[in-house]
């Protein structure tokens, strides 16, 4: 833990004084240091955590189906499809394959629909926003994460739409 003796103390508003700085900035440091020794180890030692099912795995895609850091799970981006197919049935079946393979990516790794807090929709056609809207909003009766969208030229196996979150994990 960071800790100042008073004559290192008053030395230190004396020499900021003589210098024209404010109190303010002596706070800052003095705070700022404080915090900075009071992280644990671990906290300083974050590592990022690939995950992957085995089915995942065996796709041969590159790229993790979900990435942890800490506390916080980034799933990639996820398309209406069961086994490598898209769902038929338009923009509402597919929206509604999608939330349920985000469920899936968070509960398999710990958390929930619950924890998202943000997500980016990308649509095949701008057009279809208000119909992947209605879809999307089911999914989320107690809260609405943070949200963009936006049209493509194109996603993968031919969808309609894809959706990548960010989710925490609750201890």
């Amino acid at each position: 833990m960071f800790s100042v003796s008073f004559e290192n103390l008053n030395r230190q508003i004396h020499m900021l004084q003589a210098s024209k700085f404010s109190w303010k900035i002596l706070i800052v440091l003095i705070t700022g240091s404080s915090i900075l020794s009071s992280c644990t180890k671990s906290e300083k030692e974050t590592e990022a955590v690939y995950l992957q099912t085995e089915a995942f795995a065996k796709l041969g895609l590159p790229f993790s189906e979900a990435v942890q850091y800490g506390d916080i799970l980034y799933l990639s981006g996820q398309v209406g499809d069961i086994g490598n197919v898209v769902v038929p049935g338009g923009i509402a079946a597919e929206t509604n394959q999608v939330m349920k393979n985000i469920q899936g990516v968070l509960e398999r790794n710990g958390s929930s629909m619950e924890n998202i807090i943000k997500c980016t929709c990308m649509l095949a056609d701008i057009n279809d926003w208000a119909a992947m809207s209605a879809e999307y909003v089911k999914f989320f009766p107690n809260h609405k994460p943070a949200r963009s969208a936006f049209g493509t030229t194109g996603l993968a196996l031919g969808a309609r739409v894809e959706i990548e979150c960010m989710a925490y994990i609750k201890k």
